[in-house]
């Protein structure tokens, strides 16, 4: 775990301290369950590059593999080394 630092005014440390001492749990503990809730409700980031191009054509993904194959059988596409890969 990452420790970090949280700044709350009084009214709210006050209402932390009592959910905590009611539920029997640290104030840490609700803190990480209210933002774990939190975050799994905001909308995720779009991918970059996601939609932003159009081919033109449907079905592009359902013949994935027969594009692949033909593409790299005319030599427009190849296999690229992995990053960590010196030569």
């Amino acid at each position: 775990m990452v420790k970090t630092t949280v700044y709350l005014d009084g009214d709210l440390a006050q209402s932390l301290r009592q959910l905590a001492a009611l539920e029997g749990r640290s104030q840490a503990e609700l803190i990480r369950d209210a933002l774990h809730e939190f975050t799994r409700r905001r909308k995720k980031p779009p991918i970059p590059g996601v939609g932003e191009f159009d081919s033109g054509e449907s079905g592009v993904s359902q013949r994935a593999e027969e594009i692949l194959a033909k593409a790299s059988a005319s030599g427009k596409w190849r296999r690229q080394r992995s990053r960590g890969t010196h030569r």
